[in-house]
């Protein structure tokens, strides 16, 4: 539309130039042969040397605002706006020669012309006599502002016409391109049943069809790539549902090996005592998997009470017998409404993580704002390297497959970042400039309020 519209504003622009100049040198033309008729009518039937009056007579012939001289003589007749360049160009080229020049507010046009002696022979001389004529040019500007105006509403009238053959072209062009711009947009949000309806046969229309081949590729395998991940899910609950029962026989079981354990034979201790470890990491992973079920069935719910935030931290760490490993800081009389189950697995989470892959000192901060609770968690070990940084709350992921097995289940921090969301807060881990890994739990003062 834009190339449409300065089209037709070059094309107006042009056409009125092109019809001014043309009719400026006819207007000139015309004038100059005016001029030169009009002498070359007198010229014969002077008598040289021409006397004062027949300067006169030639004056009057050639018409107003004239001049006519001769050496010292000279007739005049209305304005004088004859250059001196205009007339030194007359006297060293002896032929007619015209000029535009302004005056008064008006545009004039200026001809000077040698009058010439013709002998028998045909030769030509000058006789030194010198015309010069002003002709006023405003009937001339005036038509060419007539021609102007006219070549403007012209281009006025037609460019709403333009412009719509323009939209009309450009739209039957871009809209299958707007088609598959929407399409590509619902798909990247997830719109898997978003289609183009191909028009025409051209490759703009092959294209549509690749894309649409595309989407139902990428809905199949969506499809079932969500069966199977609904299948691990409901499998890994079918399972941990299943064991509970056998598990609480065994942890019965075990309960009372180990109070008998004492008794035993040293290698049927060391037996006991690992069956009774092992046992308990089974638990531990039967419960956990049980708690991110519920997370991928939408199922875990807040019960949502007032907390004294240190308190239930020092708690956390009271009961794990972590308190003399763990700097805590933390002011007194911190309140929330919380979880506050959820917050002693987050926290118990982080604190043991930190104390079994990191270094002393293990620092617990505690700090709050009007909106929010804070709950720092830094150790000084070696930091977590930067690959494995993005991949901390994946479940079950292992920094070195090669490393042996440690006592958790490998879903506490997964949990813990759950637990996090659950109370619309977040749990992200940076490393700290001096070395150790830091990972910061930010939840809302009132959980209850989401």
């Amino acid at each position: 539309m834009t190339v449409t519209v300065l089209g037709a504003a070059a094309a107006a622009w042009s056409s009125a130039g092109s019809a001014s100049t043309a009719l400026v040198e006819s207007s000139q033309r015309r004038l100059a042969e005016a001029v030169t008729n009009q002498v070359a009518t007198i010229a014969p039937g002077l008598t040289f040397p021409p006397t004062q009056d027949a300067l006169e007579l030639l004056r009057s012939a050639v018409g107003p605002n004239a001049l006519v001289t001769r050496g010292d003589l000279r007739a005049a007749e209305g304005l004088d706006l004859f250059t001196d360049s205009l007339r030194d160009a007359v006297r060293t080229r002896s032929r007619l020669v015209s000029q535009r020049a302004v005056a008064e507010g008006r545009p004039w046009l200026l001809i000077g012309t040698p009058v010439m002696i013709t002998a028998v022979d045909g030769t030509r001389t000058a006789s030194g006599i010198e015309v010069y004529v002003a002709r006023d040019l405003s009937a001339v500007d005036d038509e060419i502002d007539g021609m102007a105006r006219t070549a403007g509403l012209t281009a006025a009238l037609a460019l709403p016409f333009a412009v719509l053959l323009a939209w009309l072209a450009a739209s039957s062009v871009l809209r299958p391109v707007r088609n598959l711009r929407d399409t590509a947009r619902r798909l990247a949000v997830g719109d898997l049943e978003a289609r183009s309806r191909p028009e025409g046969s051209d490759e703009l229309a092959d294209l549509t069809v690749t894309i649409n081949e595309m989407a139902g590729s990428v809905q199949t395998s969506m499809a079932a790539m969500r069966r199977m991940q609904a299948d691990a899910r409901r499998f890994a609950a079918d399972v941990s549902h299943e064991l509970r029962t056998p598990l609480s026989t065994l942890t019965a079981v075990v309960e009372v090996l180990a109070m008998t354990a004492d008794r035993m034979e040293p290698d049927a201790r060391e037996s006991a005592q690992l069956a009774i470890t092992e046992t308990q990491r089974l638990v531990t992973l039967v419960e956990d998997l049980m708690e991110v079920s519920r997370f991928d069935a939408g199922t875990a719910e807040l019960r949502v009470e007032d907390v004294d935030v240190t308190t239930a931290v020092r708690q956390c760490l009271r009961a794990r017998s972590w308190l003399d490993e763990v700097e805590l800081t933390a002011p007194a009389g911190l309140f929330a409404r919380l979880d506050r189950r959820r917050l002693d697995v987050v926290v118990a989470n982080l604190a043991g993580n930190a104390l079994r892959h990191g270094a002393p000192p293990v620092r617990v901060t505690v700090s709050a704002t009007a909106d929010t609770v804070r709950i720092e968690v830094c150790d000084n070990g070696p930091g977590i390297p930067a690959h494995v940084l993005p991949h901390v709350f994946d479940r079950f992921y292992k920094a070195d497959t090669a490393r042996a097995r440690t006592p958790g289940s490998g879903l506490g921090l997964a949990i813990a970042q759950e637990n996090a969301r659950l109370h619309g807060g977040d749990l992200t881990v940076s490393n700290l400039r001096s070395g150790g890994a830091r990972f910061v739990l930010t939840l809302p003062r009132d959980a209850g309020e989401r």
